[in-house]
């Protein structure tokens, strides 16, 4: 892994389960986010994905790619997003990255994450590698 190197693409598509099951899981009730009705009441066409949701995304996606270089001991240390067009029901996300930096104990990668309305998500992620000489 060196810096400006480019992580594959990740590409998510973006479901009322995903949104509702997201919402749920961290325990964000606002009704914008499971409730079309009063989504469209407060001004949206439609429910929207969670800030918390996208967290975890562009989590999952930091992830998968430096835990398969670097191993299952990687850790995220801090992720710093933030959030720009909403992320409908029937949009697809898709998250690029790029490694900032890399040293013997930590990597920092920037994400970007867009659909069709523009950047959803912007941020860097900060994660601590595994110790070489650990065993």
């Amino acid at each position: 892994m060196t810096p400006g190197e480019e992580l594959p693409p990740l590409t998510v598509p973006i479901t009322r389960t995903l949104v509702i099951a997201g919402a749920i899981a961290s325990r964000d009730y606002q009704d914008v986010h499971h409730d079309a009705e009063a989504a469209r009441a407060k001004g949206s066409p439609d429910i929207f994905m969670n800030i918390l949701t996208t967290n975890g995304l562009v989590g999952r996606y930091v992830t998968d790619y430096v835990t398969g270089r670097a191993g299952p001991k990687a850790v995220l240390r801090k992720v710093s997003i933030r959030l720009g067009v909403p992320s409908y029901p029937g949009d697809v996300l898709v998250l690029t990255g790029r490694i900032l930096s890399v040293n013997e104990r930590t990597i920092e990668i920037s994400v970007v994450g867009t659909n069709r309305l523009g950047r959803h998500v912007t941020g860097t992620v900060l994660v601590a590698l595994p110790s070489r000489t650990a065993a």
